[in-house]
């Protein structure tokens, strides 16, 4: 993911107005490539994934002209390895895979590169997206765009600080806790926890 230089990873943009079509998409697409027959998976705002197989581990948010065989939505999802993922997911005929702009309450902009991945979802954005998921949790709009004006959407962002929270809530390694350092092994294995060895059988 490349990210203009800026405090947070994010660049400002000077003036609100970003000359975003607020339309879903600018060239009218059904169907095609990634359409999923169940309406909840595409319907507007944020909730848990209802995609097969996804269930609670990410969280799911569409534009609001989102409805099935056109949508744009975006995923954060706890991925196999527990890394957290940043998905794009559209019913764009050729795939979601690309050069992507995504604006955030008309201030702050991050140019993004989405590539093909094995979840059920578009496409997955490359390199680090802590900022990202910040961003999404804390704003209130975020416009995407696709680099070859193919795609414009507004997905409100109400709701998904509880959703991705929610997602991300397991999203750990699960590892054995440390020992507590209380427990001494013993040193001569004859006497007890810290006994120098020979000390026990030195003077009998």
């Amino acid at each position: 993911m490349d990210v203009a230089p800026a405090p947070a990873g994010l660049c400002l943009l000077a003036g609100a107005g970003c000359g975003l079509d607020s339309g879903l998409r600018r060239n009218d697409i059904g169907g095609g490539a990634g359409f999923i027959a169940t309406s909840a998976a595409q319907a507007p705002g944020w909730s848990y994934s209802p995609l097969p197989g996804e269930g609670d581990r990410a969280a799911l948010g569409c534009s609001r002209e989102s409805r099935p065989g056109q949508y744009a939505c975006l995923a954060v999802r706890c991925e196999d390895d527990f890394a957290i993922g940043v998905h794009i997911h559209t019913s764009r005929p050729e795939g979601d895979a690309g050069e992507w702009s995504l604006v955030l309450d008309r201030e702050f902009a991050l140019q993004l590169r989405a590539e093909p991945s094995e979840a059920p979802y578009g496409a997955r954005v490359s390199g680090e997206v802590a900022d990202l998921v910040e961003g999404l949790k804390q704003s209130g709009l975020a416009y995407l765009d696709a680099a070859d004006g193919d795609v414009s959407a507004q997905i409100p962002l109400t709701g998904s600080l509880a959703a991705i929270n929610a997602a991300l809530f397991f999203c750990a390694p699960r590892v054995k806790p440390p020992s507590s350092g209380d427990e001494v092994a013993p040193v001569d294995g004859q006497d007890g926890a810290g006994d120098v060895a020979g000390e026990g059988r030195a003077e009998e």
